[in-house]
């Protein structure tokens, strides 16, 4: 497994969009050289009402291994949150509820391997964020923190999630919703 991911021969995923699904399935049956594909999709995402796709989005255009957020105004970006899967309509919901303007949320479809300059060049067009997030619903010790903490090196990243547990479950439902909403407020 190691020397697999050393050597950039498999493609880790987590789409949010159908759209975006549809062309990274397409672009590895397209592929001439077949390498494994991972790709982690929440059912939730299946019926959640903002993420949808026109039928252009599927006809035309290919996979987008970074998605910036076009919905705010770069200029007064001061806060930059990376982050990955549903957790990012999460915080969508709560920057609307907050009405900020300041925090642009960019969506990092393809985990592994990480398009580098792609990831610089979103990067570069918020010229006056001060603080570079990184933020995931799962625990400090699980998910994609670590992997993100290597590859984004050339800003002072920051983690925004759960603190460390041994088991990803919280064992009651109020228990999730009240750590879920905590690490989405510490975003904010």
């Amino acid at each position: 497994y190691l020397q697999l991911c050393a050597e950039d021969n498999m493609t880790i995923a987590n789409c949010t969009t159908p759209a975006n699904f549809y062309h990274l399935l397409r672009r590895h049956m397209k592929r001439q050289h077949r390498k494994p594909l991972i790709v982690f999709t929440p059912k939730s995402l299946l019926r959640h009402p903002k993420a949808v796709n026109t039928l252009e989005d599927l006809a035309s255009g290919g996979f987008q291994e970074l998605i910036t957020d076009s919905q705010v105004d770069p200029k007064k970006v001061t806060k930059l949150v990376f982050t990955s899967g549903k957790f990012y309509y999460d915080l969508l919901l709560e920057r609307e509820k907050l009405n900020r303007e300041d925090v642009a949320l960019v969506r990092v479809e393809q985990l592994f391997p990480l398009h580098q300059e792609k990831v610089a060049e979103i990067i570069a067009s918020f010229p006056n964020v001060k603080d570079y997030i990184w933020a995931q619903e799962e625990p400090r010790n699980m998910g994609a923190w670590t992997h993100m903490l290597e590859r984004l090196s050339s800003v002072p990243l920051q983690v925004v999630s759960r603190k460390r547990y041994a088991v990803p479950a919280a064992g009651s439902s109020t228990r999730f919703k009240m750590r879920h909403q905590a690490v989405i407020d510490q975003v904010f």
